[in-house]
């Protein structure tokens, strides 16, 4: 096998495990989008109107990422996850159970958030492996406005 042939699948393999990173994040996100839909509708208390509109935020956030990642994978040859069951069963981010306290509904979008940024980490190395630099810039942009959305939470919460 030529070195070309072998580079070639080298970077063909890579793409495939970029293109799974990236539907983990599809996944991921649609999974949080619905989450913090259940949170901005049933917290209450003290901080309702502080929370209800930081969830609002972050769902068009995660709807916002959602897309764009589906349409880098769909530019990159791919197919993005689009059924429910799909996503729920790839998704690292687990379904809202039950009826949380506000503060506890702040801490499991903190855990979510960090959780999706171990999952667009690993995404940023796949796309290196696949020298896919475009893939790789628009994740590394998505873990620093993560990074401050989990620093924001947990200042919320006195962290």
């Amino acid at each position: 096998m030529s070195t070309i042939q072998t580079t070639t699948n080298t970077i063909a393999n890579h793409t495939a495990a970029l293109q799974d990173v990236l539907n983990r994040q599809i996944a991921g996100w649609s999974v949080l989008y619905t989450k913090l839909h259940h949170f901005h509708w049933y917290v209450q208390g003290p901080h309702f109107f502080t929370l209800h509109a930081k969830f609002e935020e972050l769902y068009n956030l995660a709807t916002a990422n959602m897309d764009e990642v589906a349409e880098r994978l769909l530019a990159i040859g791919g197919r993005p996850v689009a059924t429910m069951s799909e996503q729920l069963r790839l998704s690292p981010v687990d379904e809202a159970q039950g009826q949380l306290s506000a503060e506890r509904m702040v801490e499991s979008v903190v855990a979510d958030l960090r959780t999706m940024v171990e999952v667009i980490e690993q995404g940023i190395h796949a796309a290196e492996a696949a020298e896919d630099n475009a893939t790789e810039d628009m994740l590394i942009g998505f873990t620093a406005a993560l990074d401050k959305e989990i620093w924001m939470l947990n200042a919320f919460l006195g962290k």
